[in-house]
């Protein structure tokens, strides 16, 4: 394995940590919060994004007007049986919806939340790392590498996981002072 693509395979676990800190509600409108709302659609399942237009007009409304008014009910069917936890106004052309301003314990519960979904990330780096250094062991069985080379490859490994590792702690020091932020 290559050190290019263990750095690959680290950066889309950082990437999919990210976007799954994204999904979390902060009390702030963010568009984000419908990314994983699929819609039934004439017999077929399509994201809202492919369905509607999603916009915020102020820090606590989301706004989705739909192509085509006829799927007004079924969006607004779809988000109340996700788990978002808010609840769609239909006005007959567009479907808003209010970010209610989040409780002391719900913030709590939101960053125990996030530290898992961190933690979730890291573990998929260090698997990254796991698979790298038993490749590297077995080329150096193989007589592929020198026991040199392989210790210098386990530990430039070892430094990629710490830099994804940390970027990860940054990427959740952001996201809990986004939550904990009044």
């Amino acid at each position: 394995m290559k050190l290019a693509e263990v750095e690959d395979h680290m950066v889309k676990a950082l990437e999919a940590a990210q976007r799954s800190f994204n999904t979390i509600r902060t009390g702030r409108a963010n568009t984000s919060l419908l990314d994983r709302i699929i819609v039934e659609y004439y017999g077929s399942q399509m994201h809202l994004k492919a369905l509607a237009n999603i916009s915020t007009p102020d820090s606590t409304t989301i706004a989705i007007q739909p192509f085509d008014r006829n799927t007004l009910n079924i969006i607004e069917k779809a988000i109340l049986m996700s788990d978002i936890g808010l609840t769609p106004n239909n006005d007959g052309s567009v479907i808003r919806l209010n970010i209610p301003p989040l409780t002391s314990d719900r913030r709590k519960e939101l960053v125990k939340q996030v530290a898992k979904l961190a933690e979730d990330g890291k573990v998929a780096v260090r698997n990254i790392r796991r698979d790298a250094i038993d490749s590297i062991r077995k080329q150096e069985k193989s007589s592929e590498f020198s026991k040199d080379e392989s210790a210098d490859l386990q530990d430039s490994v070892q430094k990629l996981t710490d830099k994804y590792i940390a970027k990860i702690d940054e990427a959740l020091a952001v996201k809990e002072k986004d939550i904990t932020t009044v």
